[in-house]
């Protein structure tokens, strides 16, 4: 009998909190999963042909690198891949795949992780818990690394009145190439300004404070950078509209995350003629909050 896991979408950083801020979305990877005498793996959905069928799967290497992990033997599987995240898109392909490998070989290997200690062996894998700890935990959530190596994570839930959406421009942005361009250091004041506007953007979430917009979302550590991969950025940045809280960079990009007042959702549209402008064909995803991180049935 088949087992499944649904695995949400995210988008990490929402400007100012970068590798710690990260919120769930409405779009989902999902697999279906049973030992095997010999692995076989399928995908469908989009950008399945962009997925890998053999043994170098992400999700799979994953579930093999959780068994030599703990010291356990995975047994082969029969994986049925259903995504509906865009493919380096900056919506968070790769942590819900790292995600649903985790979870597939806690289930597997009987290991009963709660999911915790799943979202603290999905960031020792990723490298860092933003992505993978809204997959895990969903809605909006603060992660950090402790001192011991152990990932920590706080959600919190989007304010009634607050809505998003990514609009999706008709090119990947690779994220090792989104982060060679970033400095190695970052001066006082710049670090002052991205601590001063992420504890601003916490607040307004927790209050749902309108007024903290879009003063809360500015970012000087990764958005600056990265402009010059993500061509109409800089103008979706500075973009003023009634009913517009403001944008941010989806991860490392190129979508662009919005932030809008519930009943508002004609500005994302400016945002999808900022891409035409400059030559890219944009799709509108309003794919809201994922309240419910992964789900196993």
């Amino acid at each position: 009998m088949m087992t499944t896991v649904r695995v949400p979408a995210s988008s990490a950083n929402l400007g100012p909190g970068f590798d710690a801020l990260g919120l769930a979305l409405n779009l989902f990877l999902e697999c279906r999963f049973e030992p095997s005498e010999t692995l076989s793996i399928s995908a469908s959905g989009r950008d399945a042909d962009s997925i890998s069928c053999g043994p170098d799967n992400l999700i799979w290497q994953t579930a093999l690198t959780v068994a030599q992990d703990v010291g356990g033997v995975l047994p082969a599987i029969t994986l049925a891949i259903d995504n509906q995240i865009p493919l380096g898109k900056g919506l968070g392909s790769s942590a819900a795949a790292l995600t649903a490998g985790v979870v597939i070989a806690d289930h597997l290997l009987g290991l009963g992780w709660k999911p915790h200690r799943i979202l603290d062996e999905a960031a020792k894998i990723e490298g860092h818990p933003d992505n993978v700890a809204a997959c895990v935990l969903g809605s909006i959530v603060a992660s950090a690394i402790d001192s011991g190596g152990v990932a920590r994570a706080v959600r919190l839930e989007m304010p009634d009145h607050f809505r998003v959406a990514v609009i999706v421009p008709d090119y990947a942005l690779p994220t090792v190439q989104a982060r060679s361009v970033l400095p190695d250091t970052y001066s006082k004041q710049d670090t002052i300004f991205n601590i001063q506007r992420a504890a601003l953007l916490i607040a307004a979430l927790s209050v749902g404070a309108i007024s903290a917009f879009p003063t809360a979302l500015e970012d000087r550590l990764h958005q600056p950078y990265r402009a010059k991969l993500v061509p109409g950025l800089e103008e979706a940045l500075k973009l003023r509209a009634p009913g517009l809280l403001g944008c941010t960079l989806s991860g490392a990009g190129p979508s662009i995350l919005v932030f809008y007042e519930r009943g508002c959702e004609q500005v994302c549209d400016l945002v999808r003629q900022i891409f035409a402008i400059h030559g890219h064909p944009a799709e509108i995803l309003s794919a809201q909050i994922s309240r419910e991180g992964f789900r196993i049935w």
